[in-house]
């Protein structure tokens, strides 16, 4: 198993890194909370801790920028009917510490707001992880470090769009969300953007 990746940020957008380590370059599949504690980071040297998925069809690299968030990332993976992209949706549409907050309080409901999870789903996932993510160190946690401000510009609508298209949403649906966003609060950075449009998509 590979723990992580130590090297230089060569690209980086809200659903993927490139890390080139020992001149590889590893493609590494990340959270939103990851993208923004990465944001300025490019052609710097960056650590990512690494989840590993092989699987017949595909050989699949997660990055996370802390441990906590990698450690929900597998939890949530032990579920029933949960897999690596629905951990990594969960994960992008919540810190690790709202994660950690909806298990603790029962919150099936907020939790069933991310595509694809179903209230039953939600409800299992809080029943089998309430104990163990409550013991989760989050203390520090990186990915809890302020958003970077990012001018508004077309470039934002492009890269939530793409982004949102990379997690599975439709292009057309993707622009609709971004656009009724942007429309009510053009501010918002990226991340923020592609986080409300996993509420309403």
């Amino acid at each position: 198993m590979i723990e992580y990746i130590k090297g230089i940020l060569t690209e980086l957008t809200p659903t993927e890194a490139v890390v080139e380590a020992a001149g590889v370059g590893y493609c590494l599949a990340i959270t939103l909370p990851t993208y923004s504690a990465l944001i300025g980071q490019e052609d710097k040297e960056t650590k990512l801790f690494t989840t590993e998925i092989i699987r017949e069809d595909a050989h699949e690299l997660y990055g996370f920028v802390a441990r906590p968030e990698r450690q929900l990332f597998e939890l949530l993976m032990t579920v029933s009917g949960v897999g690596a992209a629905t951990a990594r949706m969960i994960l992008s549409a919540f810190t690790a510490e709202e994660l950690r907050m909806l298990i603790a309080t029962g919150n099936s409901k907020g939790m069933a707001k991310v595509k694809g999870l179903g209230p039953k789903t939600a409800q299992r996932i809080i029943v089998d992880l309430k104990d163990k993510a409550l013991k989760l160190d989050l203390g520090g946690d990186p990915t809890e470090l302020p958003l970077a401000d990012i001018e508004v510009d077309n470039g934002v609508k492009a890269e939530a769009v793409s982004a949102l298209t990379m997690l599975g949403f439709a292009t057309s649906a993707s622009g609709k969300a971004v656009d009724k966003i942007l429309k009510a609060d053009p501010s918002l950075s990226v991340e923020a953007v592609i986080r409300k449009a996993l509420t309403m998509l």
